[in-house]
């Protein structure tokens, strides 16, 4: 189901398949989906450990959903559109990242946090815990059926981020910075193609760099992350970035 996803990306300058008009809408509406196989894995199984992962899996991705479409609706405000192609065009002078003031960097910050536990990747990675679970909802899975539960997952970070290299990092743009024309002019030299999955590079390695450096999380520490601390911020940030917006106050 993830794998339709890629139809509304920009990969490169005049590569996308479809450009909706609701591009971002789409991608986040059909990467949502994989919560269902999760739990209709975890159910199938007749398997207790199955069962308590898939639901804790459920609760987890349901939760940091929240936070993460209210970090895309963060950059939605300021450009004023869904279209992949408006958002693409509208960072030509600088990415978000650093065009849209504090608001912005606190969107993406909170995006990353979201992405990291909607994926299941540790530190949140509670629906695998090898200690309390076995192995989560795939314990009675191997062979193919295990490996494709694996490629799902990976295949859904790679969606996360390219969302987040669009709408953060400009997607398929050259690192440009205002009117500095030789600057610019020398960072066009690099393919499209090549800054698009670079940035999405880097914020898989971001996201496997939790996996090291941070130690799991409890179920309770998880979920009072994100409705005690992410998700009021995020509605904050909202609020502010919509003040932001309709004041102009970005570069």
């Amino acid at each position: 189901m993830c794998n339709v996803a890629y139809g509304a990306y920009a990969i490169a300058k005049n590569f996308q398949i479809w450009d909706l008009n609701i591009g971002v809408l789409y991608v986040s509406a059909v990467s949502s989906f994989a919560v269902i196989g999760i739990l209709m894995a975890g159910w199938s199984s007749n398997n207790k450990y199955s069962l308590l992962g898939a639901m804790r899996s459920g609760a987890q991705i349901v939760s940091y959903e929240l936070s993460a479409g209210l970090s895309i609706l963060t950059i939605v405000i300021l450009t004023g559109s869904l279209k992949v192609s408006d958002i693409i065009q509208s960072q030509e002078t600088g990415w978000w990242l650093f065009k849209g003031h504090i608001p912005a960097l606190i969107a993406f910050v909170i995006y990353v946090i979201a992405i990291t536990a909607e994926t299941n990747r540790a530190p949140f990675d509670m629906a695998e815990a090898e200690s309390e679970l076995t192995a989560g909802f795939h314990t009675e899975y191997s062979g193919m059926r295990f490996a494709f539960f694996f490629l799902s997952e990976y295949i859904n970070i790679f969606i996360a981020c390219g969302i987040g290299a669009t709408l953060f990092l400009g997607g398929w743009m050259p690192f440009h910075i205002g009117h500095w024309e030789a600057f610019n002019h020398i960072m066009d030299f690099i393919p499209s193609s090549v800054w698009f999955l670079g940035k999405v590079f880097f914020l898989i390695f971001v996201i496997m760099w939790f996996r090291w450096t941070f130690p799991r999380l409890r179920i309770d520490q998880l979920l009072n992350l994100e409705w005690k601390y992410l998700l009021p911020i995020s509605l904050f940030n909202l609020l502010l970035m919509t003040v932001v917006a309709i004041m102009g106050w970005y570069f």
